[in-house]
């Protein structure tokens, strides 16, 4: 589902070192060269070339590109060569500094789409980037009720199986439904549901909820409650039961209006086109009726533009 195109035969690290070396030196930089090579390559692929450019040229590629390129394109590139746990804690820590109820929305989308194992290393990568826990930040910076359930979802370590318990997932709906009704969402009950159940279980528990109640959760939620709290609790509800509509909807929102949300689009393709892009790309043409590609070369130019199709498979370079 992925849609990062690795090319056959593929350059040693050696070799895409010294390309991206001549890339950036000299007068000018080559932006469809660096596309070209770190485009194709997968998140492994792109540590060792990393790591080779530091031992060839005694030099940080990400603080090279940093120093090269500029705007989105920039931002992209750097986020894309980026090692996935330490970019998604460098979103982490970016969002928490902005302090805002949307930003914070971006925490959600790593605790709540992350594998176990990856978010464990996002923690990780977290400590050892800002010589303090994930979690220690989240409550330094984020006031109740946000906290509590921010805490609770980005420290959980959840069971990564298909199981599921057909009467405990049907109590567990009722008990959302009633904390609904009270306007209780940030009640201990509902944070220990949806933070220490496995996705497979609180996918069924979705599920009981609108079979007993005959409307989505979602919608539930939207008629009885409203503000910032609300949201986050409904994008988390989202990225547990569908990433791919949910990373569909975050790049319709970047691109329709009044400008261009270039970090929000960035976010969404960088960090999904090795998970679930063309899973993404479908949801997106059944919900919109129009290629996300085609809203992409719509709404950006340029380099910037030229990266983000070639992560979405669309190359043209």
């Amino acid at each position: 589902m992925a849609t990062v195109m690795i090319p056959e035969p593929l350059p040693s690290p050696v070799e895409d070192s010294e390309a991206l070396r001549k890339a950036v030196q000299g007068w000018g930089t080559d932006e469809k060269a660096i596309i070209r090579i770190l485009g194709h390559r997968n998140a492994s692929q792109r540590l060792k070339i990393c790591q080779t450019y530091e031992q060839l040229y005694q030099e940080s590629l990400v603080d090279r590109l940093q120093s090269e390129l500029s705007g989105d394109f920039r931002n992209a590139v750097i986020q894309w060569t980026l090692d996935p746990p330490q970019r998604d804690a460098k979103m982490a820590k970016e969002a928490l500094t902005k302090k805002d109820a949307k930003h914070l929305l971006v925490l959600v989308e790593i605790a709540c789409t992350s594998s176990p194992d990856h978010l464990i290393e996002v923690r990780r990568a977290y400590c050892s980037l800002f010589k303090c826990s994930f979690e220690e930040d989240i409550i330094l910076h984020v006031e109740p009720p946000f906290r509590k359930l921010l805490v609770s979802l980005v420290s959980s370590f959840r069971f990564d199986g298909e199981e599921a318990d057909e009467t405990e997932a049907q109590k567990e709906a009722t008990t959302l439904q009633e904390a609904i009704k009270k306007n209780a969402l940030a009640e201990d009950i509902v944070v220990w549901i949806l933070s220490t159940r496995n996705k497979f279980h609180l996918k069924t528990v979705f599920d009981c909820y609108k079979k007993i109640f005959e409307i989505s959760i979602e919608e539930g939620i939207k008629q009885s409650l409203s503000g910032d709290f609300a949201s986050l609790l409904l994008t988390a509800i989202r990225c547990i039961h569908s990433p791919a509509k949910h990373f569909a909807e975050v790049v319709r929102s970047s691109i329709v209006g009044l400008g261009t949300d270039e970090d929000s689009l960035t976010r969404a393709i960088v960090t999904r086109a090795e998970i679930d892009m063309e899973k993404i790309k479908a949801e997106y043409l059944d919900a919109y009726k129009v290629k996300l590609v085609d809203d992409v070369i719509g709404d950006t130019s340029g380099n910037y533009k030229d990266i983000l199709l070639t992560l979405l498979g669309d190359d043209k370079l």
